[in-house]
C-alpha cells in the first residue's frame, strides 16, 4: 500500500487468490513468506533493525538463510516489499473511464484498503514507522517509489490517453503518490498502532487536497 517495491512475478501471480485456490506449492510459499516477515517485524521491533542480521531471523522462522534470501533479496526488502501494488492496479483499472484521476484513486485505494486484514495493517502501520527510522530504508524508497509512480502513470495513461512520459500525467502521478505517502507517514506517527478507519480518513484528507486545487 505503501510506495513498495511490490513482490516477485511468481507472488503477483497469485495477490489476489484465495488460498483454497492454490495448489499446495503456491501456498507452502506464501506461508513461508509470510513466516520469515512476521518473524523479521517481530525482532525488528524487539531490539532494532540493524541489531537484526538475517541469520537471526531465518533461525527463528525456521528456515536457511538462502530461504530468506531467495524470497527477500535483501534485507531492506523484508520491509520494502509488499502484495499491495497489484491490488491498488486493479481496483484502479475497475473504475469508470470518465472518472477524475484523483477520484478514480482514492476509490481505488478504498476497495484496496477494504481487502485488508487486521494483521495485515499491523505490518503495513511498522513498515512505514520502519521507513522514517532508517537510513538504509529511506535509501532504497526512492528506487521503489519509482517503480510504483511507473505503475500508476501506466494505469492512469491508459484511462485518460495520455502517453507514459506525459509531463502533466507525471505531475498529477507524483502529487497523488506524495499525498498518499504523507498520509501513511502522518497514520505511523499517530497512536492509532494501525487502525484502519484512521488510515482511511486521513487518505481521505490527504486526497481532498489534490481535489481542491492544493487549498488549504
Amino acid at each position: 500500500m505503501a510506495p513498495a517495491r511490490t513482490k516477485s512475478a511468481d507472488d503477483t501471480a497469485h495477490a489476489d487468490l484465495p488460498p483454497a485456490k492454490l495448489g499446495l506449492r503456491e501456498r507452502k510459499k506464501i506461508q513461508t513468506r509470510q513466516a520469515i516477515r512476521r518473524t523479521a517485524y517481530r525482532l525488528f521491533q524487539e531490539q532494532g533493525y540493524d541489531a537484526t542480521p538475517v541469520d537471526q531471523i531465518a533461525d527463528e522462522a525456521e528456515v536457511s538463510p538462502s530461504t530468506v534470501f531467495r524470497y527477500f533479496p535483501t534485507k531492506e526488502d523484508i520491509v520494502l516489499t509488499d502484495e499491495y501494488d497489484p491490488l491498488l492496479e486493479e481496483a484502479l483499472g475497475e473504475r469508470p473511464a470518465g472518472e477524475p484521476p484523483v477520484t478514480a484513486l482514492r476509490e481505488a485505494l478504498y476497495a484496496s484498503l477494504a481487502r485488508i486484514h487486521q494483521t495485515e495493517a499491523d505490518e503495513i502501520f511498522q513498515r512505514i514507522r520502519l521507513i522514517r527510522q532508517v537510513p538504509a530504508l529511506r535509501g532504497r524508497m526512492s528506487e521503489h517509489s519509482a517503480d510504483t509512480a511507473c505503475q500508476l502513470r501506466r494505469s492512469l495513461a491508459e484511462r485518460t490517453g495520455r502517453p507514459e512520459d506525459d509531463l502533466e500525467l507525471r505531475i498529477v502521478t507524483g502529487a497523488m503518490l506524495g499525498a498518499l505517502m504523507e498520509a501513511l507517514y502522518c497514520w505511523s506517527e499517530s497512536d492509532f498502532s494501525g487502525d484502519l478507519d484512521t488510515l482511511h480518513t486521513l487518505v481521505t484528507r490527504a486526497l481532498g487536497v489534490l481535489e481542491r486545487g492544493l487549498t488549504l
